[in-house]
């Protein structure tokens, strides 16, 4: 199963199609990342928002979102998180399993819903990992929720771009620093 774009897919989507124009005036070669990549969505976004797409990278730790992507023409590899990856990156973004464990959600949905017991814990590693792989003047989007918790965001400046409120939760699109 592949995540299929949603409310948190259209949000990042939304802030991608207003920051990229501007990131790409001040860098028309910006190189772009995407961690769990899913439907590609935010690949097309980008492309459609005029990023070069020999520039365009994603990688997924779901095969067949992987294989989906290729089909679709993107360079996209199969990695958990940073695992697989050794370039440098003006922009990276990660819509992240981002909700607590709920013992009532089907297991096959869990990988692409469920960040852990508290919803942050895999953020906490993408995060760790994320600061490796990004320029000196780089950004990362991250998409979160109300509903996630105990994320460290281990000094990195951040402020919200986008945000969606839900009946149950508020979505927010950070820029990270």
């Amino acid at each position: 199963m592949i995540y299929q774009p949603a409310e948190d897919s259209y949000l990042l989507s939304k802030a991608l199609k207003k920051e990229l124009p501007k990131l790409l005036r001040k860098n028309p070669n910006l190189t772009f990342l995407e961690i769990g990549a899913g439907s590609g969505i935010q690949l097309q976004t980008a492309l459609y928002a005029g990023v070069k797409k020999q520039n365009i990278f994603a990688s997924d730790i779901n095969p067949k979102a992987v294989k989906y992507c290729r089909k679709l023409g993107f360079n996209c590899i199969e990695s958990n998180l940073f695992e697989k990856i050794k370039r440098k990156f003006d922009l990276i973004i990660f819509n992240p399993p981002y909700l607590p464990k709920d013992k009532r959600e089907p297991r096959d949905s869990r990988l692409s819903t469920t960040g852990g017991i508290y919803g942050g814990e895999i953020i906490n590693k993408f995060l760790e990992q994320a600061k490796n792989h990004l320029k000196k003047d780089g950004k990362i989007f991250l998409l979160i929720s109300s509903l996630t918790k105990k994320v460290n965001f281990k000094g990195m400046k951040n402020k919200v771009i986008a945000k969606d409120k839900l009946f149950f939760e508020e979505l927010k699109v950070l820029e990270l620093k």
